[in-house]
């Protein structure tokens, strides 16, 4: 398996309840590496320009609203397949079908609220590492 890099985000939900350390420890643990970090508090603007790819479902006011309500902590992560190493770690995005011990599971308040994002393919992580990040931030 190759070395990757994902995009991380912590979201307002596990920052508001300083769940940050204990997440990041979790991602540390299952072998993905922090080589980029920031705490920022994104405007509703800025959020919905992220998540513009959910523009026309039900739930995309409710993201965005969420999303730029509270700080969030957007982190690279990279290590051997970290997209798929990431997204086992995050769990199932419903909460209630996650697998124990996934951060969705321990910490998730709901489905809404799940506390973690993460990019889902190579491409996506390229585009949103870019969204967050320019080259020099990334010190891996």
């Amino acid at each position: 398996m190759a070395i990757e890099r994902t995009l991380s985000i912590i979201k307002p939900d596990a920052t508001r309840r300083n769940l940050t350390g204990k997440i990041v420890a979790m991602f540390e643990e299952a072998g993905l590496r922090v080589v980029a970090s920031k705490r920022i508090h994104l405007t509703p603007a800025q959020a919905g320009a992220f998540y513009a790819v959910h523009k026309e479902r039900p739930f995309y006011g409710e993201l965005v609203e969420q999303m730029s309500a509270e700080p969030v902590v957007v982190q690279v992560l990279e290590g051997e397949g970290a997209i798929a190493k990431n997204r086992e770690v995050m769990g199932a995005t419903n909460p209630a079908n996650a697998d124990e011990g996934t951060i969705r599971k321990s910490f998730a308040l709901s489905m809404g609220e799940n506390s973690v994002h993460g990019s889902d393919a190579p491409e996506t992580a390229k585009e949103e590492i870019a969204f967050f990040f320019s080259g020099i931030e990334l010190v891996g």
